[in-house]
């Protein structure tokens, strides 16, 4: 069996990784790893690689940054070329950027099999280039893998069959799980002269926080608010970077004395930091999920998110854009009435070995003729408390 795993920014490398590590316990499956060059330096890519103890990619395509339409058209041509070389019998796509719906659509058109990791989400909003992303690829699919009850019913919805509907849990959480010893030794903090529990995290990438002045410059207006309150510290995106300079904005926090701007972090360093904050301020997805397992409070700059469970029985909030909303909600959680949340179902650090089994199921169902085993040595890891700073 071989199977081509596609990959191309931050995000699919913490989902990749734990699913890398259970197709080692398979001699019977050949794979490789293929990395579209969507997100390519090495703050972006590379120390992702190191921190989660990947091995680099069998092939990088070097995409690099430019339009959607640009980025997807120079990724579908050249996943076309490596999936007739190496005629993978699946193609394992995760996440929803653009790396994403590029591997799914080349597969596609080739008639090979795919299989999506965090399949279902859906936020239903459309100005989201993330939520084309997913409704695109769900329509490409053999094996649906859900990170919640809540996509499986959206994929039911569509028409989706039963039996390719696979609800694993979260593989983010699996490489939290996997890293949290060597993140809880990260010394960023000391880096950073920050004490736990008494500064917050801000970050922001998503089109709807910075890709408009106006809205940037509030943003930025709210964070120097906040920061009269608590310290902050801001590893900021490249995106963000960009758009701050377009706008002539980049001097906007740099010299509050109570904001520390940091470039983005690797993955370690990053998790210690989530880990130790008395709150975090973002529009990412991701770190919407790793507050909830953390115990973290998260304001979320969003109006919605596919990732609803972390708003009903995680740490999540949607506070939108808004000053008001922002500042009320920041105030709340420094006066002591944080929200509390609770790690949703199957989020317990074995979504890998749930998809890995899976995948061995619909091969030797499809296959009768090179049926192959179970691996007996698949990882079992037991999630205990994960950094030692939240109780």
């Amino acid at each position: 069996m071989k199977i081509l795993n596609i990959v191309g920014a931050r995000p699919n490398f913490m989902k990749i990784a734990p699913i890398l590590r259970q197709l080692r316990h398979y001699p019977e499956i050949d794979w490789q790893l293929v990395h579209t060059g969507q997100h390519y330096d090495d703050n972006m890519s590379k120390i992702f690689f190191k921190d989660l103890e990947m091995l680099p990619p069998d092939i990088f395509l070097g995409v690099g940054s430019c339009s959607h339409a640009e980025q997807t058209a120079r990724m579908l041509v050249k996943l076309e070329q490596v999936m007739q070389e190496y005629k993978p019998d699946l193609v394992l796509v995760v996440g929803d950027v653009n790396s994403t719906l590029a591997g799914a659509l080349a597969a596609a058109k080739l008639n090979i099999p795919v299989a999506h990791v965090e399949a279902g989400l859906r936020s239903f909003d459309r100005s989201m280039p993330e939520e084309i992303n997913r409704l695109c690829v769900d329509c490409f699919c053999e094996l649906f893998f859900t990170t919640s009850r809540t996509a499986g019913d959206n994929l039911r919805r569509t028409h989706i069959p039963e039996e390719k509907i696979h609800f694993v849990g979260n593989v983010m959480v699996d490489s939290l799980y996997h890293a949290r010893d060597r993140a809880f030794n990260s010394p960023i903090l000391e880096k950073l002269q920050l004490q736990p529990q008494q500064y917050a995290v801000v970050t922001m990438h998503h089109p709807s926080s910075v890709d408009n002045r106006e809205v940037l410059s509030s943003l930025l207006d709210t964070i120097a608010i906040l920061a009269e309150q608590i310290p902050i510290v801001f590893p900021v995106h490249p995106r963000t970077t960009s758009r701050l300079q377009d706008f002539g904005l980049q001097n906007r926090l740099s010299f509050h004395p109570q904001i520390t701007l940091t470039s983005p972090l690797g993955y370690l360093d990053f998790l210690k930091l989530l880990s130790a904050s008395q709150f975090v301020l973002t529009d990412s997805s991701g770190i919407q999920e790793d507050t909830t397992v953390l115990g973290v409070p998260c304001l979320t700059l969003l109006e919605n998110t596919e990732r609803p469970e972390t708003v009903i029985g995680g740490t999540n909030v949607l506070v939108g854009l808004g000053r008001d909303r922002i500042l009320e909600a920041a105030f709340r959680i420094l006066d002591g009435k944080a929200k509390v949340g609770c790690i949703p179902e199957l989020w317990d650090g074995k979504a890998a070995q749930r998809i890995v089994e899976a995948i061995v199921k619909w091969w030797n169902a499809s296959h009768p003729q090179s049926v192959f085993n179970f691996s007996s040595s698949a990882q079992q890891p037991t999630p205990v408390e994960v950094l030692g700073v939240r109780s």
